[in-house]
C-alpha cells in the first residue's frame, strides 16, 4: 500500500473515531425519533389525501353506474313507446340507440372509476400498514430513550468511579504506608535510645545512690545523730 492511502486511510480511522465521540446517544435518539414522527405526520396527511380520493372514486362509481341505469331504462321506455304506437319505430329505434351509447360511456367511465377506488384501497391499505408500523417504531423506541437514559446515567456514574479508582495508584499507597510504619518504628527507636543515653549520663554517686535506695538515707540519718552525739548538742 502506499504511503498516500496509508495516510488516507489513518485519516479516514481518526475522522470516523471524532464523529463517533461527536455522537451523543440520547441525542441522536431523540432526533430519530423526531425523524419518525415527522414521517408519521407526512404518511397520516397521505393516508387523508388518498381516502379522499378512494371516497371519491366511490361516489362516481356510484353517480356513472345511476347515470347508465338511467340510460338503460330511457333506452327501454323509447321501445316500449315505438312498441305501443306513440313514436315511430324508426325514431325510437335511434334515441334508443343514443341512450344505450350514453349508457356504454357511463359503463365504462364506472368501471375506471371502479379500477381508481381498488387502486387508492389498496394505497390506503399501504398506508395504514406503515402508519401503523411507525406508531410501533416511535412507542418502541420511546421506551428505548427511556431504558437509554437511565443506562446513560449509569455507565456515567460508573466510569466517574472508574476513572477515580484507576488514577488511584494503589501500589504507592501501600508503599507510603510501609514508609510511615517504619518511620513510626524509627521513631520508637530513636526514643528509646535518648533513654539510654540518658541513663548513661549519671555519676557514680546518683548510681550508689539508685542503688541503696532507702538504705542510704538512713546511714546517712545515723551518722548525722553519731555526729550531733559528740559535740553534744543530742539533747
Amino acid at each position: 500500500m502506499g504511503i498516500f492511502k496509508r495516510l488516507f486511510k489513518v485519516g479516514q480511522a481518526e475522522a470516523n473515531s471524532a464523529i463517533d465521540k461527536m455522537e451523543d446517544p440520547i441525542k441522536m435518539t431523540e432526533q430519530g425519533i423526531r425523524d419518525l414522527k415527522k414521517d408519521l405526520e407526512a404518511s397520516l396527511k397521505a393516508l387523508a389525501e388518498v381516502k379522499a380520493m378512494a371516497i371519491r372514486s366511490k361516489n362516481d362509481v356510484k353517480a356513472h353506474k345511476s347515470k347508465a341505469d338511467d340510460y338503460e331504462n330511457k333506452a327501454l321506455q323509447l321501445l316500449k313507446k315505438a312498441q305501443a304506437g306513440e313514436l315511430e319505430a324508426a325514431e325510437a329505434d335511434r334515441l334508443a340507440s343514443e341512450a344505450l351509447a350514453k349508457k356504454e360511456n357511463f359503463v365504462q367511465d364506472m368501471n375506471k372509476a371502479k379500477e381508481d377506488m381498488q387502486r387508492f384501497d389498496n394505497n390506503v391499505a399501504q398506508l395504514d400498514s406503515k402508519i401503523k408500523k411507525l406508531r410501533s417504531d416511535i412507542s418502541s423506541f420511546e421506551n428505548e430513550l427511556r431504558t437509554l437514559k437511565a443506562r446513560v446515567k449509569v455507565s456515567e456514574a460508573t466510569a466517574k468511579v472508574n476513572k477515580q479508582m484507576a488514577q488511584i495508584d494503589s501500589s504507592s499507597t501501600v508503599s507510603m504506608l510501609e514508609r510511615m510504619k517504619d518511620k513510626v518504628a524509627q521513631q520508637e527507636a530513636l526514643a528509646e535510645a535518648y533513654g539510654d543515653v540518658a541513663g548513661e549520663d549519671k555519676s557514680l554517686d546518683d548510681e550508689i545512690d539508685s542503688a541503696l535506695g532507702d538504705e542510704g538515707a538512713t546511714k546517712a540519718s545515723d551518722d548525722l545523730a553519731a555526729m550531733k552525739a559528740k559535740l553534744g548538742m543530742d539533747k
